[in-house]
């Protein structure tokens, strides 16, 4: 039987209800001091692990506080200290690239709207989503392959099916579903989750906590279950 969208939304919120036990103190997974240091750990964060970030923002903060500072860095310099994370030359590009347009255009200060955000070079909704929610408390949701993955398998989205969901179609639905003053955490809950549990590959739903409404849930072969 399909389930009809007030359904789904009870069991979207019953399931939130337990992830928020399961996870009670969420929090960004990247280390920074103000709205500059996250924005520019952000955009690092790429196609790489925050982890990995972590270990090279220490030096790049210090050698370069301010806006002004990167925008004037030697790019050799810069490349030396993001080194480890791969695709060292396009991101030192980009942070200068960044680092020049918020100098000049906002005095160095990043601002507080998603328009704004987005209009900075390098800048698009899930890093401004991150710098809102994050830096500001204004609430953001932003929309990784973590949340993508989590929300089609739990089929907390019309386009579940999707081989290639629009992060923004997911932000807007997603977000219709429960009260701004919850994206922030909300997207921090999805994203530990599909790390811990809802692994891309095989998920571990032995020991999944959702797994009693998961509509993906495929139990071991041999054991009968109720789930559908």
């Amino acid at each position: 039987m399909r389930e009809t969208k007030s359904a789904r939304l009870t069991r979207m919120h019953d399931e939130y209800d337990i992830l928020r036990q399961v996870i009670p103190a969420p929090a960004c997974a990247l280390h920074f001091s103000n709205p500059l240091e996250l924005l520019i750990a952000t955009v690092l964060s790429a196609q790489t692990t925050d982890k990995r970030v972590n270990t090279v923002t220490p030096e790049l903060f210090a050698t370069y506080p301010t806006a002004r500072d990167l925008a004037a860095a030697n790019p050799a310099q810069v490349e030396d200290i993001i080194h480890p994370l791969g695709f060292y030359r396009s991101k030192t590009q980009h942070l200068i690239g960044l680092a020049t347009a918020l100098d000049e255009r906002f005095g160095g200060v990043v601002p507080r709207t998603m328009d704004e955000l987005t209009s900075l070079p390098g800048v698009g909704r899930k890093t401004a989503n991150v710098v809102l929610g994050n830096a500001f408390d204004i609430p953001g949701f932003p929309v990784d392959t973590h949340v993508m993955r989590v929300t089609g398998r739990l089929r907390w989205r019309s386009d579940w099916r999707s081989a290639h969901p629009d992060p923004v179609k997911i932000e807007k639905e997603i977000t219709a579903c429960f009260p701004p003053e919850e994206w922030t955490n909300l997207s921090h809950r999805l994203i530990l989750f599909g790390r811990a549990t809802c692994h891309a590959r095989t998920p571990d739903c032995a020991n999944c906590p959702l797994s009693d409404t998961c509509p993906s849930y495929a139990p071991p072969a041999g054991k009968s279950t109720s789930k559908r």
